[in-house]
């Protein structure tokens, strides 16, 4: 049977503002991405998720981001590949410690914003980011872009890793995000969302801006947490994959 991860960036509240549906959205995913304190996300807000992902019974993994509480982690920063691994053990290691008061594995880690996309195209980045990963723990998965750097950086570091879509993101023809601040990077339709879903999972391909079918491996299927319509993604994708006859369960 064909078998996919959901996974959602959750934990992204800090202080007295509160971002996203986490209580919510957690009955139907299998994997949450919790923000570790840089981009989003506090000690309570850390604890408090974590402490969610227990009582789901859902995966949880560090979601580390650039030192940039204002632009939530989403402008790139001219980092150097050893500023890139102390960021990311840094934020790893305080997660960890949470996972372990609550009596729970850290399961995997996922990189978030202009990281994630940096990381994904920069070799040496991508490299730096997956040895201080094993530096921490050997075990932990990366959840990263399939296709990307950041995959071929775990398979030659031994780190073990999956490779990651998006529900909610249109793709470029090299199999990359369309960015942020292009129009129509972000899919507003639930219908469509979903029906790029089931063709990522099914047929191993995804539709690009340019019509282009491009391959690509889906491990795990991610839904932003953030959006306003996270909620209404998750369910209807669940729902479908279940219908498709397509197993949901972590990765």
């Amino acid at each position: 049977m064909v078998s996919v991860d959901i996974n959602c960036d959750l934990g992204e509240s800090f202080g007295a503002y509160r971002i996203g549906m986490d209580r919510e959205v957690m009955p139907y995913i299998t994997s949450a991405n919790i923000a570790c304190g840089f981009h989003g996300g506090d000690p309570l807000v850390m604890e408090e998720t974590v402490r969610l992902c227990r009582e789901a019974g859902v995966h949880a993994g560090a979601h580390p981001g650039l030192p940039d509480l204002q632009g939530f982690g989403r402008r790139a920063m001219a980092v150097s590949p050893g500023e890139a691994r102390a960021f990311v053990k840094y934020q790893v290691g305080a997660l960890q410690a949470f996972c372990a008061g609550a009596g729970i594995p850290l399961s995997h880690v996922k990189l978030h914003g202009a990281l994630y996309n940096m990381a994904a195209r920069d070799y040496a980045l991508a490299r730096a980011i997956c040895e201080g990963i094993r530096e921490i723990d050997g075990g932990l998965k990366l959840l990263a872009l399939s296709g990307s750097q950041m995959i071929q950086a775990a398979r030659d570091t031994g780190l073990p890793w999956a490779s990651e879509v998006f529900a909610d993101r249109a793709y470029q023809a090299d199999g990359s995000l369309v960015p942020r601040n292009q129009p129509g990077a972000v899919l507003e339709d639930e219908e469509q969302a979903v029906r790029q879903v089931v063709q990522m999972v099914r047929e191993k391909t995804v539709t690009a801006t340019d019509g282009t079918r491009v391959p690509i491996q889906a491990d795990s299927v991610c839904v932003h947490g953030d959006g306003p319509k996270a909620l209404a993604f998750v369910q209807n994708i669940r729902k479908r994959l279940e219908e498709e006859g397509i197993s949901v369960s972590a990765f």
